[in-house]
């Protein structure tokens, strides 16, 4: 559940920390006091949109935190691990700043986090039902997205979609095949020379590393060969050499250390010098054997680099790259080829269109339950919304062409009165019974939403009387098993609450800002009261409001 909210300079809010409790609560104002902008910022720390107007005049940033009770386990906590942020002892703190030119950032326990990281994050945790909420369910994709989440079948639905996609783009491609055949065999063609050509040369990219290594080596093969007898001389096989000096002064310094043990040192790197001459000697004379002046090796190599250039002339790319363009023009080939098999293309679009009807099915099986049920329990929420006999169902029109939204079509119908056909809800519902059914709805697949809180702004716009006293009722007992937030303007529902605020707002010298306060017992009385009364309270409304509460306590 929400445990605490902190802001600073959002909108009219300066600053505020706000302690949440368990259960239903209310916050109640005057018109205009600021009740939904709380709302707006806890949207904003759970990943809603901002700007610029998000910032309160006169400063360069709001500043919002929220901070949330973290289950132990569960999908929540898995998700946390795998966006790498680490698990705070039992909590989630959810942070975010607008700056004033519009520029927002986001954490997540104190990590920076994107802002679909946040959203993402959020609705573990919340989920917050406009006060137009009601207007949404007049389009299909809003009246669908209930229904699959009533059906708890959000994932497969996508999945659906996907599908769906991949059958539609293997359509394309046999369309495609069978009108461009003509075209793709004259490109097929080509590729098969262009790779042919490449292919002959039996070329790879480490060849040409080698190749160039090999001709440099020969065409310098003259000169390589006087250096080494040069050096070989020089060590060993001239009249001074460098061998025959090193063996004589090892003998003489030898001599030395056999007189006077401080020569050692001296005589152990004479001795190494000697022995590493002796090395290079034999290092020196195997590589001038190996040393080849055969002329016909190096026109061989010539000829090789010179036709590997042409190809990579007229092919306007580096030698080296070669291989490389010979593995694209394979995967073009490739594709051209199967897209030039029309059967075979006809045979994959099959297959995508079972595993498309599959899964499609699936969510079907899944929708028609869940559609039963929330017409079952919406109408009976109507009967008591001032709606008797009224109807509400879910229907789901069969679509055998099928779409990405599955194998049919979902339309919520209602009849607002006994003995009326079922219409479209976007046709036959006036204003007032829009809202009344829009909160039947949210409230009814709220009830099956695992949200730890539920959060209603103003959603009893258009109600009242008993009506308003039925709707608070019903969100007291979603408050039963998890917390339920209701910004109202009905004492009605005000007074079916276990714990209300009333926010208001207040000029200081900066301008006008948002104050919240708690309200004790005799304080709900006042408040309930002027929610009753108006400006001008009199005795009797106060005892009315005492009685409303009294009554809902029961």
């Amino acid at each position: 559940m929400l445990r605490r909210l902190t802001i600073r300079d959002f909108v009219i809010v300066d600053r505020l920390e706000l302690d949440f409790g368990a259960g239903f609560g209310t916050l109640t104002g005057e018109t205009g006091a600021g009740k939904s902008i709380l709302l707006d910022a806890l949207g904003l720390a759970l990943g809603g949109r901002a700007d610029a107007a998000s910032v309160r005049t006169g400063r360069d940033k709001a500043d919002i935190t929220a901070e949330f009770d973290l289950p132990d386990e569960g999908p929540l906590a898995q998700l946390l691990e795998g966006f790498d942020i680490p698990l705070e002892e039992g909590l989630v703190l959810l942070r975010r700043v607008v700056e004033a030119g519009g520029r927002s950032r986001a954490w997540i326990n104190g990590v920076p986090a994107t802002l679909a990281q946040l959203r993402e994050t959020g609705e573990y945790l919340a989920d917050i039902h406009g006060q137009h909420a009601h207007h949404a369910l007049l389009r299909q994709d809003a009246q669908r997205a209930l229904v699959d989440a009533h059906a708890g079948a959000r994932e497969l639905a996508g999945e659906v979609a996907a599908l769906y996609r991949a059958w539609l783009k293997m359509s394309q491609r046999r369309n495609e095949a069978e009108r461009d055949s003509a075209a793709a065999e004259r490109q097929r063609e080509m590729l098969e020379w262009q790779l042919e050509e490449i292919t002959q040369l039996a070329f790879d990219s480490r060849e040409w590393d080698e190749l160039n290594a090999e001709q440099s080596r020969l065409a310098h093969a003259a000169s390589l060969i006087e250096g080494a007898e040069a050096s070989l001389a020089l060590l060993a096989e001239g009249e001074v050499t460098i061998t025959a000096m090193l063996q004589s002064l090892n003998a003489r310094v030898e001599a030395m250390a056999e007189i006077d043990p401080a020569v050692e040192e001296a005589r152990e790197l004479v001795a190494g010098a000697a022995i590493q001459a002796d090395e290079a000697l034999h290092a020196m004379r195997r590589y001038r054997d190996r040393l080849d002046l055969d002329p016909g090796r190096l026109a061989e190599l010539d000829r090789r680099i010179g036709a590997i250039m042409d190809v990579a002339r007229k092919h306007r790319v580096q030698p080296e790259d070669l291989p490389d363009l010979r593995a694209r023009w394979a995967d073009e080939l490739a594709e051209l080829t199967e897209r030039a098999d029309p059967a075979r293309l006809a045979q994959l679009e099959t297959e995508a269109h079972e595993a498309y009807l599959v899964a499609a099915r699936k969510l079907s099986a899944r929708r028609k339950p869940a559609a039963a049920a929330l017409s079952r329990e919406v109408t009976e929420a109507m009967q008591g919304l001032a709606m008797t006999g009224g109807c509400f169902e879910v229907a789901l029109v069969a679509d055998e062409s099928g779409s990405a939204n599955g194998l049919e079509q979902i339309e919520f119908r209602v009849a607002a009165n006994p003995n009326q056909p079922l219409r479209s809800l976007a046709k036959v519902a006036s204003g007032g019974e829009l809202s009344r059914i829009g909160l039947a709805i949210q409230v009814m697949t709220s009830r099956e939403s695992a949200t730890p809180t539920l959060i209603f702004d103003e959603v009893d716009v258009g109600i009242g009387g008993g009506v308003a006293e039925i709707v608070g009722t019903m969100l007291s007992r979603l408050g039963r098993d998890r917390q339920v937030l209701c910004v109202t303007h009905l004492p009605q529902v005000a007074a079916c609450a276990d714990w209300q605020w009333r926010i208001s707002k207040q000029q200081v010298d900066e301008g006008v800002i948002s104050r919240v306060v708690e309200l004790d017992d005799e304080e709900r009385i006042e408040e309930v009261a002027r929610m009753l009364g108006g400006v001008n309270i009199t005795a009797t409304t106060r005892s009315h409001a005492a009685e409303m509460l009294r009554r809902e306590s029961v």
